[in-house]
């Protein structure tokens, strides 16, 4: 592809995700499964090139605002705009690639020319533009992020605009940690041990995992640590009955099986559930058990009543991580952020309620309730917690610190009943974690 070609994939890509739910990565992927054409240098230049106008669109459309007239931002102007402030290009560069021929973009119309003109030489920061705008927040949900970091907020917001690493959790059932890590040197895959969880290691370089020993055998499994702290916390053990409520894929339902010891496990003295509304989101957990020598984990759709039936007050633990704004993964999906809205908030707000809710009625006396969220925000965390609490005496909070101590060598990072995990003070995802005890 030529790089005019480049810019116009580009536009067209970011069009799609601008009209979509899904994940920009899978919408690049999808875009380049029927090009043949386009090589891999295509594909990661357009792919970074996409997640720049993303990571940055805050900024690019202060910009346009202020020298476009009466045009409104959109992916063409984006494109357009990361070209000469992001890559320092000349206007009559971008006159020349935004040319009409063959697969490129549309010529400039005046107007267009105009404005490239106008952002000829700029930088990307600028002292005028507000907190929010530096921030790259939506402007609806500044003051909310202020609030809940106070004097870390510009290096939490900072944090979590940047590109997330690479986690992996270490199937110990099968493997130790520093056997797994000789593995994937071999491999030419280098790493670092986690610094929270005792389970995980982190990628010194992006690599390609798939084609590496330790993958095909499953020893190892791409989890942020955040992630594989949430599913430690549960402190599931062998010969336990235990639910993942919302497993989705399967990350954490794995992680589970590995402290359960399921791995060739078929005694029975052990029940692992997976629950799930979507099959479509479960249909690739089958493929990563037997990767990971797991054949006994029982899968369960949640419109299956009579099934969800037979499993009350069974588990003594219910792990529930609930669908939530995905806020505190930003950096791994930073498309989401401008696509939340205060009524999709609360739509997650209110449906958090009713699976947690439901989730409860499956922990037996004396079990636990883990609720988890992969967001920062105080409406799906601790108000959640505060208002479940209120309407369920049967359940109490459990001390995060006593249950942390039990799993792992690191210094707790939170003092208080709730874990808030995030990009800048833990180095993690944004995860949310809360344990709750129901009376024996």
């Amino acid at each position: 592809m030529i790089p005019a070609a480049r810019l116009q994939a580009a536009i067209e890509i970011l069009d799609d995700i601008e009209q979509s739910q899904t994940p920009a990565d899978a919408i690049i992927r999808a875009y380049f499964r029927p090009r043949r054409y386009a090589g891999s240098k295509d594909r990661r230049a357009v792919g970074a090139r996409v997640f720049d106008v993303i990571r940055h669109r805050a900024r690019l459309d202060w910009w346009i605002a202020g020298a476009a007239g009466d045009m409104q931002p959109s992916s063409r102007l984006r494109v357009l705009a990361s070209l000469l402030i992001l890559d320092e290009e000349s206007a009559q560069t971008v006159s020349t690639l935004y040319n009409g021929e063959g697969h490129a973009p549309s010529s400039l119309s005046d107007a267009e020319n105009q404005l490239a003109d106008n952002l000829s030489g700029k930088l990307l920061h600028h002292d005028a533009m507000p907190a929010g705008v530096r921030f790259e927040t939506p402007g609806w949900m500044d003051g909310m992020f202020q609030a809940i970091w106070g004097e870390a907020y510009e290096a939490e917001m900072a944090a979590l605009n940047s590109p997330a690493p690479v986690d992996i959790r270490v199937n110990t059932g099968r493997v130790s940690r520093d056997q797994a890590r000789k593995s994937l040197s071999i491999d030419n895959i280098k790493t670092e041990f986690s610094k929270l969880s005792p389970v995980g290691l982190r990628l010194i370089e992006r690599a390609r995992l798939e084609d590496t020993k330790a993958y095909k055998q499953g020893l190892v499994e791409v989890q942020d640590e955040g992630s594989q702290l949430i599913s430690l916390l549960c402190e599931a053990k062998p010969g336990m009955s235990v639910i993942d409520y919302c497993a989705g894929a399967g990350g954490k339902t794995l992680a589970l099986a590995d402290a359960m010891g399921l791995q060739g496990d078929s005694s029975g003295n052990s029940t692992l559930v997976a629950c799930d509304v979507s099959s479509k989101r479960m249909a690739g957990m089958s493929e990563r058990l037997k990767r990971a020598g797991v054949d006994t984990v029982q899968q369960l759709i949640l419109t299956d009543t009579d099934g969800l039936k037979t499993l009350e007050a069974s588990a003594e633990r219910v792990l529930v991580d609930v669908p939530c704004s995905g806020t505190g993964a930003w950096r791994r999906h930073p498309e989401a952020r401008w696509r939340l809205t205060p009524e999709r908030l609360k739509e997650h707000v209110i449906e958090q309620k009713n699976v947690l809710t439901a989730a409860a009625k499956l922990v037996k006396p004396g079990g636990r309730l883990i609720y988890a969220t992969c967001s920062v925000l105080e409406e799906e965390n601790d108000a959640q917690i505060d208002d479940f609490l209120q309407n369920n005496t049967d359940f109490s909070v459990l001390s995060i610190t006593d249950i942390w101590s039990e799993i792992a060598d690191a210094p707790c990072p939170t003092s208080k009943t709730g874990l808030l995990l995030s990009p800048a003070g833990a180095d993690t995802d944004g995860f949310y974690c809360s344990i709750l005890k129901k009376t024996a």
